[in-house]
């Protein structure tokens, strides 16, 4: 099980004193899933909160027949249906796989008993949580206000690798715009 990755990110948000740390990191269990593989359903609640050690993830909902991508996870970064798990309330949305997927699983019980004992993780939980919301405003703002060249140019300077990781269809319904359009930008948009 490999924590370096975490513990990289834990560092760079707010470090925790080692004995804070290590009751974290005692938490954390690894976990592998295949590619496309459907790590949480809607209408489940989400009981786990992830971490990803290697893999692309996505976040998506469905109303009727139309499918929307709402977020992608990938290495380094924390993964799962976070409302519904802070919340232990049915989730909305699925998270599914990209490609295979290697990552650590803390359970709820375990974050709730960690976030109460320790003030620091709580804080630092919090601190995320915050980051999280901040980027998720910015992203709102981008997706009615901004063209579908704007958006593409933002996606491209914030994230430029994702164009090799993510099937192009996802991007296009990530930005909310059509695929022929984000085919015609990928020829001509040059940064």
């Amino acid at each position: 099980m490999s924590l370096e990755l975490l513990r990289k990110l834990a560092n760079s948000m707010m470090p925790l004193p080692n004995h804070e740390w290590e009751a974290l990191a005692a938490c954390w269990h690894p976990v592998q899933f295949k590619r496309k593989e459907v790590i949480t359903v809607a209408g489940e609640v989400e009981k786990y909160l992830y971490f990803v050690n290697a893999g692309v993830q996505r976040l998506f909902c469905l109303e009727g027949d139309k499918e929307a991508t709402l977020l992608f996870t990938y290495t380094g970064s924390f993964s799962g249906i976070m409302d519904s798990f802070q919340l232990q309330q049915p989730s909305s949305a699925y998270l599914e796989t990209l490609t295979a997927s290697d990552m650590l699983r803390m359970s709820y019980t375990d974050f709730d008993r960690l976030t109460l004992q320790y003030p620091t993780i709580e804080r630092w939980v919090r601190l995320g949580t915050v980051a999280a919301l901040s980027g998720l405003l910015e992203r709102h703002k981008e997706l009615l206000s901004f063209t579908a060249e704007q958006k593409f140019r933002k996606l491209l300077t914030r994230s430029p690798h994702v164009l090799q990781l993510i099937p192009h269809k996802y991007l296009a319904s990530y930005l909310g715009i059509d695929p022929a359009t984000f085919s015609k930008l990928l020829g001509t948009v040059k940064l």
